[in-house]
């Protein structure tokens, strides 16, 4: 595909423990921004979310914001970006920050991280998008998740293809590489069909 034109980032609303998740969440906005590529995020201006945000704007670039209402005033809402949209539900969100994008990347966050990004996966597992989804491994942030999916390989609840389609590293360049020669091959979810009729 040719690289995206917007680029979901869902990450921590804190900092985190290490100086080195800032660093590279502000490296990655910047990236963002050098390359003309719109972020589509959380909306807030707090943690990593924020970190990201005043990257792409200090550079230039365009950032949307979407939030729910009841955390407008919890995740302290970014009033400094290209645009702000402020949706009723959680739901909402996350189906408008996937109809703003064309590619889905994790920085180093919580459960909401886990939670949108794991989402995106499991709409591509499903053949509903065939966008790129990757993590950005800060220090190894995401070292037990990527074992994880190789036990879920192992295991037969997921297909090799599927988890081969996920990209993990920590070279910012290398993933923006990445994403750019990513074909977005679909491959059914069900490992055999004693799978679907059990």
């Amino acid at each position: 595909m040719p690289q995206p034109t917007s680029l979901c980032v869902y990450c921590g609303s804190n900092d985190g423990k290490h100086p080195e998740y800032v660093e590279q969440a502000r490296a990655f906005g910047a990236e963002m921004a050098k390359r003309g590529i719109a972020l589509v995020y959380g909306g807030g201006n707090v943690g990593l979310m924020g970190i990201v945000a005043d990257a792409v704007l200090a550079g230039g670039g365009k950032v949307i914001g979407v939030i729910p209402r009841q955390l407008v005033e919890h995740e302290v809402a970014h009033t400094g970006l290209t645009e702000l949209v402020v949706v009723d539900t959680m739901h909402q969100r996350k189906t408008r920050m996937y109809e703003l994008a064309d590619a889905f990347v994790a920085l180093p966050g919580g459960f909401g991280t886990m939670d949108e990004m794991f989402e995106m996966l499991t709409w591509a597992q499903l053949g509903l998008h065939r966008y790129p989804c990757a993590f950005l491994d800060v220090r190894g942030y995401y070292r037990d998740l990527r074992a994880m999916m190789e036990h879920m390989v192992s295991e037969r609840f997921v297909r090799a293809e599927q988890r081969e389609n996920i990209w993990f590293g920590e070279d910012i360049a290398a993933l923006f590489d990445w994403m750019q020669a990513y074909e977005g091959g679909h491959q059914p979810k069900w490992i055999d069909r004693d799978s679907v009729d059990a």
